[in-house]
């Protein structure tokens, strides 16, 4: 497969195209979790909502588990600004954000592309 580049701030991670988010963030080193959230969450499984990120560039639309989390306190709303990482695959170049708060439902940038410094979006 083709390799696509995880651009998380500051430093771009390089993976196969069609890896799972948060299988690749993690390998990296790169936690998509805040604070406790590193400990307690489901794994990957998509219930926690607690590997919420913000995403520029193609993945894979939403799965219908991904939907339902983010239409539940504390997202609400639905898939739009945010992502869940363990939902989603990589099928070219990211530009990646996790916000603040136990769910990065936050405003604050903990780490990521500056949005300010977001190319091709």
């Amino acid at each position: 497969m083709d390799p696509v580049r995880l651009d998380v701030g500051d430093r771009v991670i390089v993976v196969e195209r069609g890896e799972n988010l948060r299988a690749a963030l993690l390998h990296a080193g790169c936690c998509p979790h805040n604070d406790g959230a590193s400990v307690v969450n489901c794994r990957g499984l998509g219930t926690c909502g607690t590997c919420a990120v913000e995403i520029v560039g193609a993945v894979s639309p939403p799965t219908r588990l991904e939907e339902a989390r983010l239409r539940f306190p504390p997202h609400e709303g639905g898939p739009g600004r945010l992502r869940l990482a363990c939902q989603v695959t990589a099928l070219g170049d990211l530009q990646i954000t996790k916000r603040a708060g136990f769910w990065g439902q936050g405003h604050e940038r903990c780490w990521g592309v500056d949005p300010q410094d977001r190319r091709g979006s």
